[in-house]
C-alpha cells in the first residue's frame, strides 16, 4: 500500500519536476455527437454504410445511428419527427415530402438500378428479355412463384409501378408477399426458387454469401434507381439537428465521399451529386 502512495505521489510531482507548475493539462476530447439517420435495407444490406460512415465519425466526431427499414417507413419516420436526416430511393414520394414541407433540403447523392432475378431453371422463360413489363407479364402468365417485398418501400413501389405498366394487379398463391427487408426477400426467393425484383446493390452483395439466384432481367430505363438525401424539417421540434443533418448531407454530397461511394464499387452504387457530376 506504501509502495502504490509513493508511486502517485511521484506521478503528481512530476509535471512540475518536468516543466514547472505552468503546465497546462491537456483539453479532454469532446463526447461525439450523434444524428437519427433513417435510409433504406438496400444501403445497410449492401454493406454501404459500414464502408462509408466511419470515416464521417472520424472526420467529425458526429456518430451515425442507422435505422434501415423501407423507403416508405424510413419517410413517415421523417414526417413524424423521428428522425434528423433520410436516405431513401423513390423519388416521387421524395417530391411529396418535400412539397408537404416535411424536408428542408434534397440532394441526388447516387444511383444503381433494379434487376428481375430468378432460378437458374427460368420455369417462366424470360431470362435474357430487356422489357420489365413484359417479363413480369409473361411470369404472372406462368404463374411462376414471385416473392414480393410488400413492405411499401422504395423497391416495393418500383414493383408495383413495374406491374401496373403491365396491366397486371399480381395476385394469387404464385404472388408471396413478404413484408420483409430485401435481404430477407432474396433469402426467401432462393429457397422458394422463385422470382423476385431487387436493387442490385443487395443482391451482389448477397452472391458472396452463396445465393444461387441469378439475374434475369436488367437494362431497362424503368429499372433505374437513384437515392437522394434529405434533411427533416427542424420546424418538427426542438430534437431535429439540422445543423448536423446539413453537415452530414455536405460531407456525403461532396467529392470525398462520393470518392468512397465509388470506391465502394460502381456496379453497387455510382455516385451521382452535383458536385461529382460537374468534377
Amino acid at each position: 500500500m506504501k509502495k502504490r502512495w509513493l508511486f502517485l505521489l511521484i506521478l503528481a510531482l512530476l509535471p512540475a519536476a518536468c516543466g514547472g507548475g505552468n503546465t497546462t493539462p491537456a483539453a479532454p476530447t469532446a463526447a461525439p455527437q450523434s444524428i437519427i439517420f433513417a435510409t433504406t435495407t438496400s444501403t445497410e444490406d449492401s454493406g454501404l454504410l459500414d464502408f462509408i460512415l466511419p470515416a464521417f465519425t472520424a472526420a467529425h466526431n458526429v456518430t451515425v445511428e442507422v435505422i434501415a427499414v423501407g423507403t416508405g417507413q424510413a419517410i413517415q419516420l421523417g414526417v413524424d419527427g423521428n428522425a434528423d436526416v433520410l436516405l431513401v430511393h423513390a423519388r416521387a414520394r421524395e417530391d411529396e415530402f418535400m412539397t408537404a414541407g416535411d424536408g428542408v433540403r434534397r440532394e441526388d447523392v447516387m444511383y444503381n438500378d433494379f434487376v428481375i432475378l430468378g432460378p437458374s431453371s427460368d420455369p417462366a422463360g424470360i431470362k435474357g428479355m430487356t422489357d420489365g413489363s413484359a417479363a413480369l407479364a409473361q411470369l404472372a402468365a406462368a404463374q411462376s412463384p414471385f416473392v414480393s417485398r410488400g413492405d411499401d418501400s422504395g423497391t416495393h413501389s418500383k414493383e408495383k409501378a413495374v406491374w401496373a405498366a403491365a396491366g397486371i394487379e399480381p395476385a394469387g398463391d404464385w404472388y408471396i408477399s413478404a413484408g420483409q427487408g430485401m435481404g430477407a426477400v432474396l433469402t426467401m426467393a432462393d429457397e422458394l426458387q422463385a422470382y423476385t425484383l431487387s436493387d442490385r446493390a443487395t443482391y451482389l452483395a448477397r452472391t458472396l454469401e452463396g445465393t444461387a439466384l441469378e439475374i434475369v432481367v436488367e437494362g431497362d430505363s424503368v429499372l433505374f434507381n437513384p437515392y437522394g438525401i434529405i434533411a427533416v424539417n427542424p420546424a418538427k421540434g426542438e430534437h431535429i439537428k439540422n445543423d448536423l443533418a446539413n453537415l452530414f448531407i455536405d460531407w456525403l454530397i461532396a467529392i470525398p465521399a462520393q470518392e468512397l461511394i465509388a470506391e465502394f464499387g460502381a456496379s453497387l452504387f455510382t455516385p451521382d451529386s452535383t458536385a461529382w457530376r460537374n468534377r
